[in-house]
């Protein structure tokens, strides 16, 4: 099975020195990645928008993390695409858990990008949920709430986003519905998404931004005419990207901004 170890966003949580077995395209570990999570059983209101939020967050460049499981996981991966969205298993990669989304797995497997900490073979156990859940916040950069009970797998995960220092968003909801987000709500441990479009042009900006910010700082460092081994020793492929983009240019050992 292919593994991956040493992964820098399992750091300082229980998987750290776990292997993480996969099937898909690694890439999309290179992206920006939002986790979103919630019922097995959610209204239809929260279905619909979560639907649009994965969907729209999708086509902004930033990559969907969900859990595989009925419900908002499954919503959220069929709205991102698969080729936008890994998936987070709780059992080993060849058991395709639940049955009910064997379809939908299959094609993340092709398209995007499916992991496990479970050897094949692994059957779905009550306490591998917590792991997956863990797994699943870990991986993202801010988590989301659609909906969820007060006592639910939904609010183990935000014990984790707490620990790792996540920042969480839930979706608003009627009193009397999706009672651990509006519980969430009231003690100020989360922020309410009002409006879909605006949170997703502010995750998209923060990606230009951080784009922008690496782009001016190779720049930067670039004016000093470092060797080609500096350069590439600090910055890596970055290197050739900008070189190939004509921002830069080697000579004699050296780089030069173009």
């Amino acid at each position: 099975m292919n593994y991956i170890e040493q992964m820098d966003f399992l750091k300082n949580t229980s998987l750290e020195d776990k292997k993480i077995y996969y099937k898909g395209d690694l890439e999309l570990l290179q992206r920006r990645k939002v986790s979103i999570v919630g019922s097995r059983k959610p209204t239809s209101y929260a279905r619909n928008l979560t639907f649009d939020l994965a969907s729209r967050l999708a086509k902004s460049g930033i990559v969907v993390v969900s859990g595989g499981a009925i419900g908002i996981d499954a919503v959220a991966h069929k709205a991102a695409g698969a080729e936008n969205t890994i998936m987070v298993a709780a059992t080993g990669l060849d058991m395709r858990y639940p049955a009910v989304n064997k379809k939908l797995i299959e094609e993340i497997e092709q398209k995007g990008l499916v992991l496990s900490q479970f050897e094949e073979g692994v059957r779905s156990r009550a306490y591998h949920f917590p792991l997956r859940n863990e797994l699943t916040v870990a991986l993202g950069e801010v988590l989301i709430v659609s909906y969820a009970d007060l006592k639910s797998g939904s609010m183990h995960s935000v014990e984790y986003a707490k620990k790792q220092g996540k920042k969480i968003y839930v979706l608003p909801h009627r009193l009397g519905e999706s009672e651990g987000t509006n519980a969430l709500l009231a003690a100020k441990e989360a922020e309410a998404i009002y409006d879909i479009e605006e949170f997703v042009v502010g995750i998209a900006g923060e990606q230009r931004a951080a784009r922008k910010r690496v782009e001016d700082e190779f720049l930067n460092f670039c004016k000093n005419r470092p060797t080609y081994e500096e350069a590439q020793l600090r910055y890596g492929a970055k290197l050739f990207e900008y070189e190939l983009a004509g921002k830069v240019v080697i000579k004699e050992g050296r780089v030069f901004l173009a």
